[in-house]
Formats: C-alpha cells, sequence, structure tokens
C-alpha cells in the first residue's frame, strides 16, 4: 500500500508540473502575439499619418507648383533603365530575366533523308532547347494533298510554332535542301546542304552545357545589326539571312528549357558566295605565367583575370548555298536568286559529260591510229627472202 500511494502521489506531482510549462508556454506567445500587433497597430497609423500627409500635399498643387522646382519635380519621376556606357555591355539594357520573345521552332525533315542529314538535325535539335520535334514529312504518299508550304504552315499553326525548319532530302539522301521560315508571313529561305558533318563523325574534344545560350557570331561581310547603323552588308541580302539566323538559332531568353549559362559560340562566315556554320566552346583555362597573364589582360581587358580563353570547336559543321529567298512561307514573290549557283543535278550532268568527252576522245584517238596504219604502206625489202 505505501510503494502505490508513492507511486500516485509522483504521478501527481509530474502532472501538475507539465501543466504549469504548458500554461508557461500558453501565456508566453500570447505575450508575443499581442506585441506583434501593437507593433503592427504602430506601423499602419505611422502609414496613415504619411498618406494623409501625402493626400493634403496633393490637395493644394498651387502650392506645390510655388515650393518645388522644375528640377525637384523631374527628380520625382520614375526613371527607366539606361544602357551601358562603357564597358563589354555597351549599348545593352540590364535583362530582367523574363520569358518575353516566346519563339518556337519546328524541326522536321523529309521521308527519304540520309543518315548524316538526320543526325545533323539531331544535332541541331539538342543546341536549340526552343525547338519542337515533328515526324518526317511525306508529301508523295497516297492522300495527301497541297504544296510543301501548306503542309508546313499547317503543322507549325497545330504546333503553335512561329518558324520554321524543314530538311529536305532527295536522290535518297545525295542531295540536301534547309528551308528556314518565319510564320505566318515569311520571309522564307532556301538553302543547298553541302559538306555535313555531325559530332559523332567530328570526335572533337569541345564540349558545352546543353541547353545553353550560345553567342552568335557574324562574318563583317553580313554588316552591322539592323537598327544600329555602322557598316552595311558585302550583298544586301545578307542583311536578311542574318536577321533570320538571329531568329532560328538564337536562344530565347528565360525559355524553360534553356540554362542561363552562355559556353559556346555559333559562328557564321560568308566565302566563296556560300554561308560556312561552326559551333564552338568557350575554354577558360588558368594562365601559367606571367606573360600569358599580361598578354591575355591586353587582348580581353574584360575577360575575368588569370584565365586564358580560348574557342574549341564542338561540332557540327556545314554549308548552306543561298538559292532563292521567298517573300511569303515558303512561297510567294521571289525576293532574292542567286545566279551564281549550281543545282547537284547540274553538276552530276557535268561530270558525265567530262567522262562522255574523254570517251569520245579516246575512241577518236583509237580510230585515228588505224587509219594511219592503213595509210602507211612499207616499200618491199629486196633481201627479204634471201634467208628463207
Amino acid at each position: 500500500m505505501g510503494k502505490n500511494s508513492n507511486k500516485k502521489r509522483k504521478q501527481k506531482e509530474a502532472a501538475s508540473r507539465k501543466q504549469d510549462t504548458t500554461a508557461d508556454a500558453e501565456t508566453e506567445v500570447e505575450n508575443k502575439v499581442e506585441t506583434n500587433v501593437d507593433d503592427a497597430a504602430k506601423v499602419e497609423s505611422a502609414s496613415d499619418d504619411e498618406g494623409k500627409g501625402e493626400v493634403a500635399a496633393e490637395a493644394d498643387p498651387e502650392t506645390d507648383a510655388d515650393s518645388d522646382s522644375d528640377d525637384e519635380i523631374a527628380e520625382r519621376k520614375v526613371t527607366l533603365p539606361t544602357p551601358a556606357a562603357t564597358g563589354p555591355g555597351a549599348g545593352n539594357f540590364v535583362s530582367d530575366g523574363r520569358y518575353r520573345n516566346k519563339c518556337r521552332l519546328l524541326t522536321l525533315s523529309s521521308r527519304g533523308a540520309s543518315p548524316a542529314q538526320r543526325h545533323l538535325l539531331a544535332d541541331l535539335r539538342i543546341l536549340l532547347p526552343h525547338s519542337r520535334k515533328e515526324q518526317k514529312l511525306d508529301l508523295g504518299r497516297r492522300g495527301s494533298s497541297g504544296s510543301l508550304a501548306d503542309a508546313l504552315r499547317e503543322i507549325a499553326e497545330i504546333r503553335r510554332c512561329d518558324a520554321v525548319m524543314y530538311l529536305e532530302g532527295r536522290k535518297r539522301g545525295r542531295d540536301g535542301y534547309l528551308h528556314l521560315g518565319v510564320l505566318p508571313n515569311g520571309p522564307s529561305i532556301k538553302f543547298g546542304l553541302l559538306n555535313v558533318h555531325t559530332m559523332d563523325q567530328l570526335k572533337m574534344t569541345g564540349n558545352c552545357l546543353q541547353g545553353s545560350r550560345p553567342l552568335l557570331s557574324f562574318d563583317p561581310a553580313f554588316g552591322d545589326a539592323a537598327g544600329h547603323g555602322g557598316r552595311p552588308p558585302q550583298e544586301p541580302f545578307l542583311g536578311l539571312v542574318r536577321s533570320m539566323f538571329v531568329r532560328i538559332f538564337g536562344t530565347p531568353r528565360g525559355h524553360p528549357k534553356s540554362k542561363p549559362f552562355v559556353d559556346r559560340v555559333m559562328a557564321f562566315y560568308y566565302a566563296d558566295s556560300k554561308i560556312w556554320v561552326r559551333n564552338y566552346q568557350i575554354s577558360q583555362e588558368a594562365v601559367t605565367d606571367a606573360k600569358e597573364a599580361r598578354s591575355e589582360a591586353l587582348l580581353r581587358p574584360y575577360a575575368e583575370a588569370g584565365s586564358k580563353t580560348s574557342l574549341v570547336e564542338i561540332g557540327p559543321r556545314f554549308v548552306l548555298d543561298p538559292i532563292r529567298i521567298f517573300g511569303g512561307v515558303f512561297a510567294g514573290p521571289t525576293l532574292y536568286k542567286n545566279s551564281k549557283y549550281v543545282g547537284p543535278n547540274e553538276q552530276r550532268a557535268d561530270m558525265k559529260r567530262v567522262k562522255g568527252d574523254r570517251f569520245v576522245r579516246r575512241q577518236e584517238a583509237r580510230e585515228g591510229k588505224r587509219l594511219r596504219r592503213e595509210a602507211t604502206v612499207m616499200p618491199e625489202d629486196p633481201l627479204g627472202d634471201v634467208f628463207r
């Protein structure tokens, strides 16, 4: 009995202590809440007083006009961000990181494209996070109607895309064409696709982050960007081609699938009436000695101190031969036609013609040799029968 009574008494004491601690905690929480409410009331009363003061100031505009000068009024106005005056970002506004340029690129190929052409399109899809993949387009199948322009326009409208990249393969993949267009009103450009080398074929050492935004580097032949004045393009159509490349290959800022990094460069060169496309990685390495550090500081004053910047090719690489620029979406009036362009059919015909001419010359030489033998008559030898 004594043990049980002691045990009950201890349990009652423990329960009473627990109730006391709980009550103390509740009172502490209530005190904190009361203090927060008092602080909020003070802030509201202060803001009300400020608002009353502002209302009173706005209610008497004549006194404000008399008391404040024009300079003070101009200082109170909201100012927009201005472009940087100096430095590597001169002439560019500060980005807010929002997804404003909502460009969606439709990428698809025709049936009959070669493996190299299909792999090239796959590499471009990896490099362009704003692209949307579509199945192969087959206009020659039974039940299809309409032209290529109508089919591409319809597919882009269904996929809600405002730009199209269409890779067309002909002659079982021997001939390749790249079509670039902007919807809904154009323009569009048709290129001949030459010298295709994919990333798997090149096996370059360069590497970049998937989904990163590229820097677009243009040859001086393309001229300066539109609206900035400066140097005009070498040929008038190159300005339009530059704008098209910026629209197609430039990843929009803030795209959900893009990464906020710039670690690669897409370069476009104009030589021999063709456009050569290359893709490089921006590689930064630590300098090894003071001489390299000084040379890097002189060449690139805005680069990170103590690092050496270089370009390493990633791939893919290909050549675009401009053929024609249309005013509409793969149709409409012709804005430009390349008079120097020679189609692959004509090139193959010329090669066969050269081989045919070589065969004709060989046959003519053989016939001439036979005629010379017949025309040449050897005189009789008087001593020919002596030793018989």
